[in-house]
C-alpha cells in the first residue's frame, strides 16, 4: 500500500520537469517547430515571384510593420510566443512553405492565418522576411 503514495510522488516530479521544460524565459523568444511536414512537395517547391525585387521588399518591409512586428517584434527577432524570423529554420524554408505557412498559420502555437491578404502581399512579405538574414542589422 505504501507503493502507492511513491508512484503519486514520482508521476508528479514528471510531470512538474516536464511542465518546466515547456517554459521559456521571459524576454527570449519561442523557437519555431516548423509544420512543413504537413506540406506537399509541389507547395514547398513553388518559386517567389518576387524574389529580389526592390519594390517588392519595400513593400513586404510594409507589410511586415503593419502585421507581423506586434508579435515578431521591429528587428524581427521574435517576442514571447514569436519565434526570431531570422532563425536558420525560417531563413532556410522555401519560399512556397513559408506562403503555406503564412496562408494557414498555426493557431496552436499563436500564429493566425492571414489567407485574407492577397498572394502577391504575402509574396511580398516573404521577399522581404529573406533579405533580413543578409541585413542582419535588422529593419530600417
Amino acid at each position: 500500500m505504501k507503493k502507492a503514495p511513491v508512484w503519486l510522488f514520482f508521476s508528479a516530479l514528471l510531470l512538474a520537469c516536464g511542465a518546466s521544460l515547456g517554459r521559456q524565459r521571459s524576454g527570449e523568444a519561442a523557437e519555431l517547430a516548423p509544420p512543413w511536414g504537413r506540406i506537399s512537395a509541389s507547395v514547398a517547391a513553388r518559386a517567389n515571384p518576387y524574389e529580389g525585387r526592390t519594390e517588392a521588399i519595400l513593400a513586404g518591409r510594409k507589410l511586415f510593420r503593419r502585421h507581423c512586428t506586434e508579435c515578431h517584434g521591429a528587428d524581427a527577432r521574435g517576442q514571447g510566443k514569436a519565434p526570431d524570423l531570422l532563425s536558420p529554420v525560417v531563413q532556410e524554408a522555401s519560399p512556397g512553405t513559408l506562403l503555406w505557412f503564412l496562408k494557414n498559420g498555426d493557431l496552436k502555437e499563436g500564429m493566425p492565418s492571414w489567407s485574407r491578404l492577397p498572394d502577391e502581399r504575402l509574396w511580398q512579405i516573404i521577399t522581404y522576411l529573406k533579405t533580413l538574414r543578409a541585413n542582419q542589422s535588422g529593419l530600417r
